[in-house]
């Protein structure tokens, strides 16, 4: 038996925008609080071999459910329930919420300590390669604002949210003298550099998580070229998957309009300009078309 106070929990992990805390477990069953902060998003989609039961009651605030063309808006007193889970859905707070989260299957240590030690991998490379801790933030919210744009399935909008946060995750196995290297790489160093990417993927793969794998293969194609002449396999036009298209243009746009220690960033206004000029060679038509249309939008953000 346990009992728990008001404010206490067994175990609590934060994200930015988010909260897990685990309030009971035995024989399988997890029972967790979440609360969301406004913007925030929680997920969940069929994986292989889970056959659990998945229930929430929001016990305050208002969740947005999308699942590809359906939006339904749950408010404090409602419920959803799934057994097993079939397809990609994302639940988007507008406002500050919290629900109850119970599984019959345990998801709580495996995948919270995961995403966080990945999440911290993530921020500190940030650091180390000169970028602000908001780097990775902006990338994933830009590469959303262009994937609601393009009519992402909910599935596809899923794998790009974290793809788009952990595009550098493989930058942890550069070596420093590399990767904070304050003038022009040499060739071999650029090779070295280069590696990230499938860096990055074996990273995610190594997490034994199917979902995370597939994530892993946007990572490793996120500076592969339109036209092929990117790396790290010269992948061209529609064999780049398009959430690795996305990433393609929100990570130049950001990189170029960043303040670098040897380079001062561009202003917003070139940045569009030079994503233009590369339409059709370096990007994605559709998606710099996409991202364009979004103008005002980046401006502000």
């Amino acid at each position: 038996m346990g009992i728990l106070n008001e404010g206490e929990f067994i175990e609590t992990v934060h994200f930015k925008g988010l909260q897990l805390s685990l309030l009971a477990a035995g024989d399988g069953t997890e029972v967790i609080h979440h609360k969301l902060q406004p913007g925030s998003s929680w997920a969940m989609g069929p994986e292989e071999g889970w056959e659990g039961l998945e229930y929430f009651f929001i016990v305050s605030g208002k969740l947005v459910y999308h699942r590809d063309e359906i939006s339904i808006v749950l408010k404090a007193g409602q419920s959803f329930y799934e057994s097993p889970i079939k397809e990609y859905t994302i639940f988007h707070a507008e406002e500050e919420t919290e629900f109850i989260y119970v599984t019959s299957q345990p998801v709580f240590h495996h995948y919270s300590q995961l995403s966080k030690e990945l999440m911290e991998l993530t921020i500190s490379i940030e650091e180390k390669d000169g970028y602000t801790r908001d780097h990775c933030e902006r990338i994933k919210d830009y590469s959303l604002f262009v994937g609601e744009a393009l009519g992402l399935s909910t599935k596809r909008t899923t794998r790009l949210n974290l793809a788009a946060f952990f595009h550098d995750l493989g930058k942890v196995k550069v070596p420093l003298n590399i990767l904070q290297k304050p003038s022009k790489l040499t060739d071999d160093e650029w090779e070295i550099m280069k590696l990230h990417t499938t860096f990055g993927r074996e990273l995610l793969a190594e997490t034994k998580i199917p979902f995370f794998a597939d994530i892993g293969l946007i990572v490793e194609q996120h500076h592969e070229r339109y036209d092929g002449k990117g790396y790290p396999k010269g992948l061209k036009g529609d064999e780049i998957a398009i959430e690795a298209a996305i990433i393609a243009v929100v990570d130049s746009f950001d990189a170029m309009t960043t303040d670098r220690v040897y380079k001062k960033g561009k202003s917003k206004e070139e940045a569009f300009e030079e994503i233009i000029r590369n339409r059709g060679t370096m990007y994605h038509p559709l998606v710099v078309d996409a991202f364009i249309a979004l103008k005002d939008k980046i401006e502000k953000y």
